[in-house]
């Protein structure tokens, strides 16, 4: 079966660096797949989870955001952060989860702050999906 590489980097690291099947995330857009062969692509990538499968397993990651791009069976995560399921203390990402709910509850959507709050939400509830996944 045809593969292609994924290089996944974020300010403090490269994360990850092999071979997959197929990858899975949510752009601005909406969610996205890419395959062995794929067009030349460029795109933003939301807050939430990234999805890798290769050789019949799956691997999930959290991340704060980015950019995805894709060039000859090379795909390329730069993203602001990601974790591994067994890198999220959960029990944080509660916490920054009830603090931008909570803080949300007082802003009306027009407020400059209000984006920075939903982004931050999305991250903490993107890390407890994560976390609370199990590698297949």
């Amino acid at each position: 079966m045809a593969k292609m590489h994924l290089e996944i980097v974020t300010p403090e690291r490269v994360m990850f660096s092999e071979d997959v099947d197929m990858i899975e995330a949510q752009g601005t857009l909406g969610e996205f797949g890419i395959l062995p062969g794929h067009v030349t692509f460029l795109t933003t990538i939301e807050p939430g989870e990234v999805r890798i499968f290769n050789d019949g397993q799956a691997r999930f990651l959290s991340t704060g955001g980015g950019f995805a791009e894709v060039v000859n069976d090379k795909v390329t995560l730069l993203l602001s952060s990601g974790e591994s399921p067994e890198e999220i203390d959960v029990a944080r990402a509660y916490r920054a989860k009830e603090r931008a709910e909570e803080a949300l509850r007082d802003l009306g959507f027009e407020d400059r702050d209000y984006r920075l709050l939903e982004l931050a939400l999305f991250r903490a509830i993107a890390r407890i999906g994560v976390a609370s996944r199990k590698r297949l």
